[in-house]
């Protein structure tokens, strides 16, 4: 391997005329986001990191220029038609890129809602899995042998015709869709329909149809009730609309649909995640009854492998799946060998815990990502440059050893490591760091420092070097001794089994534990009407939105606040534009070709659909004459496109505005535009906004605020910003419990709950609860260890 230290800090020759085997990946006036013309040089066959504070323009240098030229010029490659589209998408801000291998993208996504995506189909352990039952299963006498397509419950030839491979039914009953029988349909008997003119529709269809809605539901017939709400029938009507006093409506032709389809249809086929999540209220759901959950032909389920059918199998933590594995006979030696050596990867990342039948979408980002790093150690690739997310989110500080030897032997295959990431262990075990700031956003987008990490410690304003070499103990702050205190439990849930935990009120409580020990399944049952708490609050990483009409502007309210600035200028009054004028999400205002998003989806072939700038707009989201109106010399896309921080200083005598502005300048999140749109965030970035919201409100009363991993995606010195408002919120009397990995974090708690021992099967009970110094000391904690080094300091 090529000695890292070899390579000049800056390399004075022009990348133009750079070696034909450049040991080097060279960029040349990178100018993506906020980054500065920069020019930096990162040796191949290492493992980089990128590191900075949030926003500082780390993941703008690794992903938005160095991987995304990597990936133009991987389609211009391909065919004239890709070429066409790429233009479109458009090629980063740099000027040049010279010794860039092709490269491999492993990003922080949150898997798509959809229940056919497993553990097992993402790793492709679900294929090993099929084969070894159709070459090596025991079958019953006289059975014919099955392709390992009949043992997927997403194939036609192995689906359970009964649940169409699902596993389990989804039903609903009378009870469900009508809570109140006592009022009539024109009053809202029937729940489950949707609201505002759909649900009048329904209504009016009924009525139409001969039905008393006006009736109490109790007081209808039997028969007549099932129908209503079970019928497939869907008969079509002339609907005749009570007129309006203020407008006339015309008769109409409408459909019927019982309250059963409707719930079941909009479970199944609806885009958004709110309409779901209602639709799902009503529904309870069991194991199919013809395949016992399974979700496979008779057939398929009586072969047998180590005594166990396939969903048997399946349904097992990885770690037991090897065990099981363990002993076969020689005839299937070879395919198990290849399943057991597969699952080593996944396990090693701490992901043990997980069975192949897991559903994707109930992961995390984190756990996602380590689950395609796990693959790729499999995928025999070498000579390419592997770009990471922040692979360490979501990880206990023992899983984070194991992290580092995959990256390890992802270099030692023959690849480069570019890892984007602000785990301090992380960045020590590195052979290269590119340190960018040194602040964020306007602040940042220059890079401090680019070399081997020892180098980073003589760099003059680098945050990351301050909390990379200093080794003193953690502060000391006496813990808080609260005001009483609620309990939780006995749960039973996922793997936790009869667990109570009591948590103090008026003080800081961190829940730590490996990953996968129960940790968010427990802090998930503090819900409801607890004693001497006024309300409970969840801070979760769910996005504030799924398209980019939806940011951080419009989520905290602050948006209309500026609106109303905007339409009580001279210009918007004299033209007669109102407030809504100026919102990019109806009509009049806004640019009607991207429909106010300042994006037009572009669809790939093969490949998933991408967002480029609208050809009118540029990404103004507005107007021509909309944007003719200004404020203090900016029109309102240029306001939008304002940091928070300058946005504080623009609207700081607005006091609404200025209110929401700084909530979110004192949770660390000064860096982002107030239009950035919410495809662009972090999860944490997501559970920032939702706190920076929570604070804007009057907090009268208790308030118990839960939140999980608060510091994903966080730099130690943001942190530290984030820790000092969560603090400050105990000191005002209310309680805080955190989910957290970071263990300075945890040494700064009043009180600590300790998961484990392990993940999955071999967790999901307390090992310890405590004050941090006892935490530190408990046998038989795996964060005892990690906790201890940081009370201690000097390691």
């Amino acid at each position: 391997m090529r000695d890292p230290s070899l390579t000049p800090r800056h390399d004075p020759s022009p990348a133009a005329g750079a070696p034909p085997h450049d040991p080097c990946v060279r960029v040349r006036g990178a100018r993506e986001h906020n980054l500065r013309g920069v020019d930096v040089d990162v040796p191949r066959d290492v493992v980089a990191v990128f590191t900075g504070v949030s926003g500082s323009g780390k993941s703008s240098l690794a992903f938005g220029t160095i991987y995304a030229e990597a990936q133009r010029r991987y389609f211009e490659s391909v065919a004239p038609y890709a070429r066409r589209l790429i233009h479109q998408v458009g090629a980063p801000e740099v000027g040049e890129i010279t010794g860039l291998p092709p490269a491999v993208s492993l990003e922080q996504r949150r898997s798509a809602p959809t229940s056919r995506s497993s553990v097992g189909t993402v790793t492709q352990l679900s294929n090993s899995l099929r084969m070894l039952y159709s070459r090596a299963g025991d079958y019953p006498p006289g059975a014919a042998r099955l392709d390992s397509d009949a043992f997927s419950p997403n194939t036609a030839a192995g689906a359970c015709p009964h649940c169409h491979g699902l596993g389990r039914l989804h039903r609903t009953t009378e009870e469900l869709l009508v809570p109140d029988p006592a009022l009539s349909v024109r009053e809202g008997a029937i729940a489950a329909w949707p609201g505002a003119w759909q649900g009048k529709n329904l209504r009016d269809i009924l009525d139409a149809l001969g039905h008393d809605v006006d009736r109490p539901w109790r007081e209808l017939p039997a028969k007549e009730r099932e129908w209503i709400l079970f019928t497939d029938e869907q008969p079509v009507v002339t609907v005749h609309p009570v007129r309006d006093a203020d407008r006339i409506q015309r008769p109409y032709q409408g459909t019927y649909m019982s309250a059963r389809r409707y719930v079941l249809k909009t479970f199944a086929d609806s885009k958004s995640t709110t309409l779901r999540a209602k639709a799902e209220r009503f529904l309870t759901t069991s194991p199919c009854p013809v395949c016992g959950g399974g979700g496979l032909r008779p057939e398929a389920l009586a072969v047998t492998f180590a005594g166990r059918t396939i969903a048997e199998l399946a349904a097992l933590p990885l770690d037991g799946l090897a065990a099981a594995l363990h002993g076969t006979s020689p005839a299937a030696r070879v395919l198990t060998d290849d399943l057991k050596a597969r699952i080593g990867p996944v396990t090693e990342l701490g992901l043990g815990y997980l069975s192949l039948d897991r559903p994707t979408p109930t992961l995390s980002a984190g756990e996602l990502q380590r689950l395609r790093l796990a693959t790729q150690l499999r995928s025999g690739l070498f000579g390419v440059v592997y770009v990471l997310d922040e692979p360490s989110a979501g990880l206990h500080p023992a899983d984070t050893e194991a992290l580092r030897g995959v990256l390890a032997r992802l270099k030692a295959a023959g690849n480069s490591v570019f890892v984007v990431e602000h785990q301090l262990d992380v960045v020590r075990g590195a052979d290269w760091v590119v340190d960018v700031g040194p602040g964020a956003g306007e602040h940042g987008g220059r890079v401090l420092y680019s070399g081997p990490v020892p180098g980073l410690a003589a760099v003059p304003g680098s945050a990351t070097a301050r909390h990379l070499f200093d080794r003193s103990p953690a502060p000391v702050r006496p813990p808080r001794a609260g005001h009483g205190q609620v309990g939780v439990g006995p749960v039973t849930r996922h793997n936790l089994r009869g667990v109570t935990a009591r948590f103090p009120l008026g003080a800081l409580t961190a829940v730590t534990g490996v990953s996968g020990s129960g940790k968010s399944t427990l802090v998930g049952e503090i819900t409801g009407e607890l004693p001497g708490v006024g309300r409970v609050v969840a801070v979760d990483q769910r996005p504030i939105g799924r398209t980019p009409r939806s940011n951080l502007a419009t989520y905290t309210g602050l948006f209309d606040g500026v609106r109303k600035v905007f339409a009580a200028t001279g210009e918007a009054r004299s033209r007669g534009y109102g407030a809504g004028r100026f919102s990019f999400n109806v009509a009049g205002g806004r640019c009607e070709t991207c429909q106010g998003e300042g994006f037009v989806s572009v669809e790939l072939l093969f490949l998933p659909s991408t967002y480029a700038p609208c050809p009118d707009c540029g990404g103004a989201r507005y107007n021509p004459e909309t944007l003719d109106v200004t404020y203090r010399g900016r029109d309102i896309a240029q306001v939008l496109d304002l940091t928070v921080e300058a946005a504080a200083e623009f609207f700081a005598d607005l006091p609404a505005v200025a209110r929401s502005l700084g909530t979110l300048l004192d949770v660390g999140l000064g860096y982002l535009r107030l239009g950035q749109p919410a495809t662009e965030l972090s999860g944490g970035e997501a559970q920032r906004i939702k706190l920076a919201s929570e604070l804007q409100r009057g907090r009268r009363g208790h308030t118990l605020y839960l939140l999980d991993e608060p510091t994903t995606g966080l730099h130690p010195a943001d942190v530290e910003v984030l820790m000092r408002q969560l603090h400050g919120l105990v000191d005002a009397g209310h309680t805080v419990v955190v989910v957290e990995h970071d263990m300075t974090v945890v040494a700064g708690a009043d009180w600590v709950i300790d998961l484990g021992p392990g993940g999955g099967d071999a967790g999901g009970r307390i090992v310890a609860a405590g004050v941090p110094a006892e935490v530190a000391r408990a046998a038989g904690s795996r964060t005892a260890g990690y906790l201890a080094r940081v009370l201690r300091g000097g390691e």
